[in-house]
């Protein structure tokens, strides 16, 4: 298979979901072999930071990719579409410091780009293979496995010990509709996580309407009030299935799929596309990258 970039560039503007920030970024098509870098040209043309896994800084709820004194925080979502859409080489050019979060997942990307498709280059993939297995452990019980394998399959694992979400599973395989099937579901949050992620700086740009919001824990119609009042929204109620009423679920594992996206787009820090199976249990930002730099680190 050959190498993919875009036909055109594509302009997304919106806040950051942990910065509250406003960012415009512009995805832009890129010759062959550049992979994805992502310049910060609010600083300057030169500020660029290529998605690898040794430039990550941070793990704090997303991912934030660092080189020199620019950063670029939540890459995980648009990393995961241009991986999902099999897109090689990609520029993105950003005046601020954080990805605008949209509806919450790899959707606006996927619908601007399909609406072109994709541009063929003039050279073979070059696909990211190992020659043997990597196993990482996180804290919780989080571990992720990725074992060789001639064609890319990604598992996702999830159980927060959760009487609303409960144990949910996801795949992406050949076959598996990434743009139907993956990339268009929403990041979530606990209910009573809220609070605490607002006081302590982050969520400044969340809303109920980029958000799944699970409510695991009985609370009452005036919490309910206060948090949306925080979030300037309209008047919402929990549902009966635990969630907040503000919008419906698109798959009733979307939290699981979710994280499938994410980590599909935290593993894109390998550099390439992955030729292996990738096992996840319990997912996270911290123990996706660091397996993509267990990766890198064998590449190496």
């Amino acid at each position: 298979m050959n190498q993919y970039t875009l036909k055109k560039s594509y302009t997304f503007q919106g806040k950051g979901l942990h910065s509250g920030k406003v960012a415009t970024m512009i995805v832009k098509p890129a010759p062959v072999d550049t992979g994805v870098i992502f310049r910060r040209v609010d600083i300057s043309e030169d500020a660029v930071i290529a998605a690898l896994a040794e430039n990550v800084s941070s793990t704090a709820r997303s991912t934030t990719i660092t080189s020199g004194t620019a950063s670029v925080s939540t890459v995980e979502h648009l990393l995961s579409a241009l991986t999902g859409l099999g897109i090689d080489n990609a520029t993105v050019d950003i005046d601020n410091v954080e990805v605008p979060i949209l509806d919450g997942s790899a959707k606006p990307y996927i619908d601007a780009i399909l609406a072109d498709g994709t541009l063929e280059q003039d050279a073979p993939r070059r696909y990211v293979e190992l020659k043997e297995e990597i196993l990482i452990e996180g804290q919780h019980g989080s571990r992720i496995r990725i074992v060789p394998a001639d064609s890319p399959r990604t598992d996702a694992l999830v159980d927060f010990n959760s009487r609303v979400v409960g144990r949910q599973h996801a795949i992406w395989e050949p076959g598996v509709d990434y743009a139907t099937e993956v990339g268009n579901c929403r990041t979530f949050v606990f209910f009573h996580e809220l609070e605490i992620l607002y006081n302590n700086n982050l969520v400044k740009g969340g809303d109920v309407d980029n958000a799944i919001v699970i409510v695991e824990n009985p609370v009452t119609q005036e919490q309910v009030d206060a948090m949306t009042k925080l979030f300037n929204q309209r008047k919402i109620q929990v549902t009966p299935e635990g969630y907040l009423s503000n919008i419906q679920l698109r798959f009733p594992n979307e939290c699981a799929r979710h994280k499938l996206m994410d980590l599909i787009g935290d593993m894109r820090l390998c550099g390439g596309f992955l030729k292996a199976h990738v096992y996840a249990e319990k997912p996270g930002h911290t123990v996706n990258t660091n397996a993509a730099k267990a990766v890198r680190a064998m590449l190496k």
